[in-house]
């Protein structure tokens, strides 16, 4: 589509001829993403719509106990060091952002009193300085005034690199003054496209600066506010057992009309995957469940027990193999896994390679996931702009063979490679999850052709994905070969997504292994693409930059997509909930209700 008839599509949907969703449903279907759609709305002057969402409920409370499942227990209640889903969905009950992300890929205000546009003054400089007005009126939950004052001090608390707080990337390079009590500027470097990560979504929740103030910097583990937490959520912190319990009540002064509607809510962690579908699809016992990954077969006779039902909602979430390119079993300056050590055999991309030939994607989707996952070549999947066409995958135990044969690794009397003194010996982690468990059998039946010897490792959800900087096992620390997991896309753009393998996320002691560049993957070329998408103003221009990085960590083999899954959940049948691809669960938890009253 060229630009006039593209500005003219614009202009009708300013002037009412063309409703929103329609130019939106035409921009994706040229291969745009709905969020970069609503975004090019925005820049163009055009309100970004905000439809208040379906509620029937007419007064607070009065709905009873929701009761949740999360198998991964969350093991703290601090936004901004939670490096887990899990953790994060656990704060969000208490905390919340200024604005979250609908399933359209809308921004819809939570704290703030409306989403910034060119139209009402909030995006200045093409994105470069933005307006955020804040809603009024708002209390924390000890009766405290939420104010500009706490915006702005979370900006000054999670850029702090004494902090190592996980989310150091979003505010590190920004610059938030106050206005006055209830409107802050956000400033950028320079001209942003997407600017919507500060203060959005779940790596944007406000803290409030009355409780964390004296713990900022290097104090910041020791708040009794981290696992307490006082927020302007619509529920009440009560109770919490990491790695078990997250309870709340309602909060009676919530800031939005006749919400919530559940009187308390209780979010149980641990068991697995499929105890917690079949407890809210076949026995009804809880009301929600999380991350059913779940062979499919099993889901499908689940739901006719006639309790529940399985959400499956598009998002850009990826279950992939990191291969370990530094040493994790030898210190190097007094650290596993130091940047500055290289592993014994994949830090040989034929050998990383040859994994990725040993990874039998086809037989994942067809006998483990079904309608709930698909076989990708890629690590950016969604929005389908940011989607490369350049990747393949193949499976082929002869080609890994050969590639080994050539790099030097010669099978031993036992069968297995070696090289040097050294053997193909590989410890492979996951969390523990019936799936999984298959998915690790599926690759060590084919390694084993190849002659590596995995062993596999399979941990405690809640431990392996803890942001305890004691615990050894944790994915965040990965002291092991491999290992494999879901990353979650929390944003509908590609810009924090991709961030995961600059430099300065590499996951290690300095931060407390809170950076999200686990792989601890050191490239100037992949950061020099990501700070210039970060400003690309040409939507064309920025999508090729990050398709490039895309295309990059996988065609080097430092990841190993596997499969492309959009989110699974449990409900019960007369549940209401609202969900998002694009966002926590939680993103819009004062919109749950249930049909028929409380049970």
């Amino acid at each position: 589509m060229k630009e006039p008839e593209l500005r003219a599509l614009i202009e009708e949907v300013r002037t009412g001829a063309l409703p929103r969703r329609s130019f939106i449903q035409r921009m994706v279907g040229l291969g745009l993403s709905a969020p970069m759609a609503s975004m090019m709305l925005m820049h163009a002057g055009v309100a970004n719509a905000q439809p208040a969402p379906v509620y029937k409920p007419t007064k607070r409370g009065g709905g009873g106990p929701l009761k949740v499942l999360f198998w991964q227990g969350a093991t703290l209640l601090q936004p901004h060091f939670a490096n887990g889903t899990k953790d994060q969905e656990g704060s969000r009950i208490f905390y919340e952002p200024l604005a979250v992300w609908d399933n359209d890929g809308n921004l819809v205000p939570i704290l703030a009193a409306d989403i910034p546009s060119v139209a009402n003054g909030g995006v200045l400089e093409g994105g470069k300085v933005v307006r955020w007005r804040l809603k009024k009126g708002v209390t924390w939950h000890d009766g405290k005034p939420f104010t500009a004052d706490d915006v702005v001090f979370t900006w000054e608390y999670a850029r702090d690199p004494a902090t190592a707080a996980v989310t150091i990337a979003v505010y590190k390079d920004i610059t938030v003054t106050k206005v006055d009590d209830y409107t802050v500027l956000v400033s950028f470097k320079q001209a942003t496209p997407f600017w919507a990560t500060a203060f959005v979504a779940a790596e944007g929740m406000i803290i409030p600066k009355h409780l964390f103030g004296p713990y900022a910097g290097a104090k910041s583990r020791d708040a009794p506010t981290n696992l307490k937490p006082v927020g302007t959520g619509p529920y009440v912190f009560t109770d919490f057992k990491p790695g078990d319990i997250v309870s709340g009540a309602i909060n009676k002064t919530y800031h939005m009309p006749n919400r919530p509607y559940f009187d308390t809510i209780e979010m149980k962690g641990g068991g697995d995957a499929t105890s917690a579908a079949r407890a809210v699809l076949q026995t009804g016992e809880y009301d929600y469940a999380w991350n059913l990954q779940v062979e499919d077969e099993v889901l499908k006779r689940m739901e006719q027990g006639g309790k529940g039902k399985a959400h499956i909602v598009p998002g850009g979430d990826i279950e992939f193999i990191q291969l370990n390119i530094t040493d994790p079993w030898n210190e190097v300056e007094g650290e596993r896994g130091h940047v500055k050590s290289k592993h014994f055999a994949f830090s040989d991309i034929k050998v990383r390679e040859a994994m990725a030939l040993l990874c039998d994607k086809k037989s994942m989707q067809e006998f483990i996931y079904g309608r709930t996952g698909f076989a990708t070549a890629n690590f950016m999947n969604n929005p389908p702009r940011f989607k490369s066409p350049n990747t393949k995958w193949e499976f082929n135990i002869d080609k890994a063979n050969a590639l080994l044969d050539a790099a030097g690794w010669k099978k031993g009397a036992d069968g297995i490679r070696e090289k040097g003194g050294k053997k193909m010996k590989f410890v492979y982690q996951t969390s523990i999850n019936g799936t999984r468990q298959k998915e690790q059998a599926i690759v060590k039946q084919a390694a084993q052709k190849a002659g590596i010897d995995l062993e596999l490792k399979s941990v405690t959800a809640s431990v392996f994905f803890s942001s305890d900087v004691a615990n050894p096992d944790t994915y965040g620390k990965f002291w092991c070969d491999m290992q494999m997991y879901t990353t979650t896309m929390t944003a509908p753009d590609a810009e924090r997504f991709m961030d995961q393998y600059i430099s300065a996320e590499a996951s290690q002691k300095a931060n407390k292994w809170a950076g999200r560049n686990i792989c601890r993957y050191v490239n100037p070329e992949y950061d020099k693409m990501a700070v210039s998408a970060k400003s690309e103003l040409d939507p064309v221009k920025r999508a090729a930059t990050y398709i490039k990085m895309n295309d990059m960590v996988v065609n080097e083999f430092i990841v190993i997509p596997l499969i492309s899954r959009p989110r699974v959940r449990g409900g019960n049948l007369k549940l209401v909930t609202t969900l998002s691809g694009w966002d926590l669960d939680f993103s819009a938890l004062q919109n749950w209700y249930r049909e028929g009253g409380a049970a």
